[in-house]
């Protein structure tokens, strides 16, 4: 998931619409309320974003220190005012990156990514026996053939492979892909989507490599 800050709720719809567009669960907060949800909000909820957009919130409104005592998720200012001075200003207040406005979806995807893959030291994939599972939106590989998914199950394989040898839970699950204020899903419908999955995998592979235990949630094996 992936939070917007910004004052002017028909910006936060807006990007919460082209997110959607790209299979991306998202999630938009005016300064005041998303300072708050910073400081209250669970653990579990607050890992589950994937990186935070900082917008048009005014001066020292938003602090990306304080988002850093929670997560180390990218945090990417939105920049509108195209100055050296304000550039700097920015960085200097502890954002990953910079982006000026207007700017294609696609691209702020990218730079999540790109900040993502340098802070954690990875490749744009990783391998988990024979499945090469890319982290960047592509179709995973099975043995070099291309596996084609629909976006949600993609998102799910992706968030389990990055999460190799831990289990996460279904609630994670959602949060994740679906977001955690999403609430016309019902958090059952990651069942049907792992169902689906499994399917999938268990035919290319001739196991399955989603191990499940009840209460305890799913971990991706080889």
């Amino acid at each position: 998931m992936i939070v917007i800050v910004d004052e002017r709720k028909l910006v936060t719809e807006g990007y919460n619409s082209l997110f959607d567009r790209e299979g991306v669960a998202s999630a938009g907060f005016a300064s005041g309320e998303f300072d708050e949800w910073v400081e209250s909000a669970a653990d579990e909820d607050v890992k589950s974003v994937r990186a935070f957009l900082i917008g048009d919130c005014g001066e020292d409104a938003v602090s990306p220190r304080k988002i850093r005592g929670r997560t180390w998720a990218p945090v990417i200012a939105l920049s509108e005012h195209h100055s050296l001075e304000n550039t700097l200003r920015l960085f200097e207040s502890g954002v990953d990156d910079v982006i000026r406005k207007p700017v294609h979806i696609r691209e702020i995807l990218a730079r999540i990514s790109a900040i993502s893959r340098r802070a954690q030291e990875e490749t744009s994939f990783t391998e988990i026996g024979a499945m090469r599972i890319f982290l960047d939106g592509r179709d995973p590989e099975i043995e070099g053939q291309s596996l084609p998914l629909p976006r949600r199950e993609r998102r799910i394989l992706e968030y389990l492979a990055s999460n190799r040898g831990r289990r996460v839970t279904k609630t994670q699950v959602f949060n994740a892909i679906y977001g955690i204020f999403d609430e016309e899903v019902e958090e059952n419908v990651v069942e049907s989507h792992i169902s689906k999955l499994r399917k999938k995998l268990r035919e290319k592979l001739g196991f399955d490599p989603i191990d499940s235990k009840r209460f305890l949630g799913y971990r991706l094996v080889g």
